[in-house]
């Protein structure tokens, strides 16, 4: 009987409880707002606790303490696990950092700052000091023009603007001519032509360079296409062989407009090597050159025409030819293949993936000077290029800049 009471009674209290009541929303309505502001704060102090830990963790992996730097890595993520991605690195990790806007005054214009420097260290205006004393002649006797005149060495034909910002960082006259005006713009002449006349949208030659679309001389596109092709029967019928096939293309600009194309099984470790010259002797290469336009959508595209080597062509005609020796002559027929690439970026890298978008291959008849157009098909056959930097390509300046 007791347990019939307390079920009604609980049944009572909880019925008024679900009733509509105007103070007790208001009240609900308070207490509701002051628990969401209540998690919002622990939200963020424990977003600050980590965000310390993992700058923590950046800091002691700069000095190399690795060991350390996983611990507060370990710490900061058991916290907030995608902390890495709430963080402005701009920030400095120091929480006090009295002098932090003196600091980003002075990188915002670090040249003008190297150059104040130096007029107030010495007023004969050398590019440079020797730490040590010297008995032979420094290379800081040498006046501004030749040391910007071995700068455009160190560029080279080859638009090796890499190693130039890697010499910046050897002293601070160094940082100065490495920020020359005149090197930046020939780098722009070289890779956009007469189309980099003005510097709009740009604040200078160097931000054109590294922000505008291009595609990069350093290294090699390559693209990797599998697929599985089924064999030929067996003799007693029982199997049937497949075949996995791997095959790579390779895609390399020069800054000149030039281009090679290579389509081969052999391995990048032993192809790429012999691309370094376009005077290489490997078998099937193709050369050709390109251009770079950009669309209104501000689509970046690349367009390259490629043909076999006359030598190569000759040969291979003399080689299928029965009647050679009464006709030496050339080809009456010239194959030519030309390819549309979409340029793209992705992930840390600029400028280092390239999409198919047309290919299609060109028969020039001599004899009536008519041409046959052959489009292909884009299909998973067609993988996208992806740039590979290879050092040996600019280890060695031919030309300056």
């Amino acid at each position: 009987m007791e347990f019939f009471v307390e079920l009604n009674v609980f049944r009572a209290q909880w019925m008024s409880e679900l009733k509509p009541n105007s103070g007790s929303n208001g009240g609900n309505r308070g207490l509701s707002s002051r628990a969401a502001d209540l998690r919002r704060k622990q939200e963020l102090a424990r977003e600050e606790k980590a965000r310390e830990l993992f700058l923590k963790a950046v800091e002691e992996e700069e000095n190399g303490a690795v060991y350390e730097a996983i611990k507060y890595y370990r710490r900061a993520m058991q916290i907030v696990p995608d902390i890495e991605f709430k963080i402005n690195y701009s920030r400095s990790p120091d929480p006090d950092g009295g002098n932090e806007k003196d600091m980003d005054g002075e990188i915002e214009d670090l040249l003008a700052y190297f150059h104040q420097q130096l007029i107030l260290q010495d007023n004969s205006l050398k590019i440079c000091v020797p730490e040590v004393e010297m008995t032979q002649m420094h290379i800081s006797a040498l006046p501004p023009e030749v040391l910007i005149y071995i700068f455009r060495w160190v560029v080279s034909s080859d638009l090796d603007l890499r190693a130039l910002e890697q010499l910046s960082l050897v002293c601070r006259g160094f940082y100065i001519c490495a920020r020359d005006p005149e090197i930046w713009r020939l780098a722009c002449l070289r890779v956009w032509g007469r189309s980099c006349t003005k510097l709009v949208p740009f604040n200078s030659w160097r931000e054109m360079f590294l922000e505008r679309p291009r595609v990069r001389f350093d290294g090699v596109y390559i693209s990797k296409t599998a697929y599985i092709r089924q064999g030929e029967e067996s003799l007693d019928g029982f199997y049937r062989a497949w075949h996995q096939v791997e095959y790579y293309r390779y895609l390399r600009f020069f800054p000149d407009g030039q281009v090679m194309m290579l389509t081969t099984p052999e391995d990048p470790l032993v192809t790429v090597p012999r691309l370094r010259s376009r005077n290489t002797r490997v078998e099937s290469i193709m050369c050709g050159h390109y251009r770079l336009s950009q669309d209104t959508d501000n689509q970046t595209k690349v367009f390259v025409v490629v043909s076999k080597r006359k030598e190569e062509k000759v040969a291979e005609y003399q080689r299928n030819s029965r009647f050679c020796r009464r006709n030496p002559a050339a080809p009456e027929t010239e194959h030519s293949f030309h390819v549309g690439l979409q340029l793209s970026s992705g992930g840390r890298q600029s400028f280092n993936k390239l999409n198919w978008i047309h290919h299609s291959c060109h028969i020039n008849y001599r004899s009536t000077g008519e041409t046959v157009v052959t489009a292909f098909d884009l299909d998973q056959m067609y993988a996208s290029f992806f740039f590979a930097r290879v050092k040996s390509y600019t280890a060695f300046s031919e030309r300056p800049l």
